[in-house]
């Protein structure tokens, strides 16, 4: 207990170095895939969501179109607010906005929230629609609610003032959220892998085409995951690093040399009594 708060309390209140205003500003150069980022999703935004925009389902590019009157209105909702949760994701993930301007960054993110949740369970809804086999829907279905409940859980962390959970859990939804830009990438190369010809025109088998856009669905989304975990551990055994060296720095030489005549074992003259 520290003046009547506990250890943990104040892990709760107190916000890690990047969510304080006044911390040390990190020079652009040393967060390199800000700009980056921003200019994919612009790119892919004004690419993927141009051909939604007259509402024609015949222009959609998901053909052929499943047969169900509620999933063409659920598909545009998602196109929509995804599209809103990747533009918002990007300040969200912005250091320098985080702590320059708080209150955007609040704005955003609870733009993010909104639309993370809603585009989420549209997903959940037509996912078990699909039409290219059970390893498509099921692969869609998972990263919907994985979508949802990492947002969720961010959300429910910066309420509860867990600035370091908050980060974690937020990082882990914007990964899932970028997963339809990876689809792309990972389209490209499982069609190559499943169905080359369908790069020279020629007949494509639909189960081979099933398989390739089964094994993208869940490539997307899994990759995307896996490695922002492991940067997430790889910071956490940097602090913890750092804390145990700042812990050795401060202790007083008088500890020093006592954990050093504990550690070290008795001599034989030591032990010697005298007759």
């Amino acid at each position: 207990m520290l003046g009547g708060m506990s250890t943990d309390e104040l892990s709760r209140t107190t916000a890690p170095t990047d969510d304080h205003p006044d911390a040390a500003r990190t020079p652009l150069l040393r967060r390199p895939w800000v700009v980056p980022l921003a200019l994919l999703t612009l790119i892919f935004v004004g690419y993927a969501v141009p051909p939604y925009l007259s509402l024609d389902p015949a222009l959609a590019r998901i053909q052929p179109m499943p047969p169900h009157a509620v999933y063409y209105p659920l598909l545009l909702t998602h196109i929509f607010l995804g599209s809103v949760a990747l533009l918002t994701a990007c300040l969200q993930v912005w250091p320098w906005l985080r702590r320059s301007r708080p209150s955007i960054h609040r704005w955003s993110g609870r733009i993010y929230v909104a639309t993370a949740l809603l585009a989420s369970g549209c997903v959940m809804i037509i996912s078990p629609m699909g039409l290219h086999g059970a390893n498509q829907r099921v692969a869609n279905t998972m990263l919907a609610v994985l979508w949802f409940v990492t947002t969720l859980a961010g959300y429910r962390a910066i309420r509860q003032r867990r600035f370091a959970d908050h980060r974690q859990w937020m990082l882990r939804s914007v990964a899932l959220a970028f997963s339809i830009v990876a689809f792309r990438f990972w389209m490209f190369i499982a069609f190559a892998v499943f169905v080359p010809g369908i790069y020279a025109g020629a007949e494509v088998d639909s189960v081979a085409l099933n398989q390739a856009i089964g094994a993208t669905s869940w490539f997307s989304w899994v990759v995307n995951l896996l490695l922002v975990e492991c940067w997430l551990h790889r910071g956490i055994r940097r602090d913890q690093r750092k804390s145990s060296r700042m812990t050795t720095r401060g202790n007083p030489p008088e500890t020093e040399r006592v954990s050093a005549a504990l550690v070290k074992p008795a001599s034989s003259k030591s032990l010697r009594v005298p007759t």
